[in-house]
């Protein structure tokens, strides 16, 4: 594929970076389409546009409404297309590791240059799988963050929704009334979270998903 013509998605919450990594990268992808998310919330509204394509999405796993790599699963199971670079303050091997297992085509570090950013980004759109020198990729056994993570991928897009609003601690009726749906819609959605997840409430959902937090895999 030629590097023309593309539409990339920055996902970061901070638009002092967002702004300094789209005029960075502006020469060498001078065609490039930029949309910016600042949320997980926000990414998922680009997302569910169908009538925008997407050739690539730059990922801080750390975004509002993200819970460490909850988004990259998603991202994954959800749109297995579209490739996924994860960009993170938070470069150690166990980060990049889990990264690379649950799906992301690349990891850079935010204290890469804009040249080796780039460099990356150039990498992974012709379908390399782009890590910084440093990194040595450690296997990723099935603890109770890898279980947590391959029943979070059974969610459907709006229970994944649904569970991120739970996490907000929002009550059913406020998460109705946002989605525009009723609130036995919500208890639906609930039900069946419980069950994918195997908790048996709101609060037991909520600290599964936590699991996935950055503090809970860094080593």
């Amino acid at each position: 594929m030629k590097l023309e013509n593309l539409n990339i998605i920055i996902a970061d919450d901070h638009p002092l970076f967002r702004n300094a990594l789209r005029q960075a990268l502006s020469g060498p992808f001078s065609n490039t389409n930029w949309f910016e998310a600042d949320s997980a919330d926000a990414l998922q509204s680009l997302l569910e546009n169908k009538q925008q394509a997407y050739d690539l999405v730059m990922l801080d796993l750390q975004m509002p409404g993200s819970h460490g790599y909850s988004t990259l699963i998603h991202l994954r199971t959800h749109f297995p297309d579209l490739p996924v670079i994860v960009i993170s303050a938070h470069e150690d091997n166990m980060t990049i590791s889990r990264a690379v297992h649950y799906g992301s085509s690349g990891f850079i570090p935010k204290s890469s240059s804009m040249e080796t950013l780039a460099a990356a980004l150039a990498s992974v759109l012709y379908g390399d799988i782009w890590l910084p020198d440093h990194a040595e990729i450690q296997e990723i056994k099935e603890d109770a963050t890898a279980l947590v993570a391959s029943k979070l991928a059974d969610l459907t897009p709006q229970q994944y929704k649904v569970l991120q609003m739970f996490a907000e601690g929002l009550l059913n009726k406020q998460i109705a009334y946002d989605l525009s749906v009723s609130e036995a819609t919500i208890k639906a959605h609930a039900t069946a979270i419980f069950r994918k997840l195997g908790v048996r409430n709101r609060t037991q959902a909520v600290i599964s998903l936590q699991q996935l937090e950055m503090e809970k895999v860094e080593l």
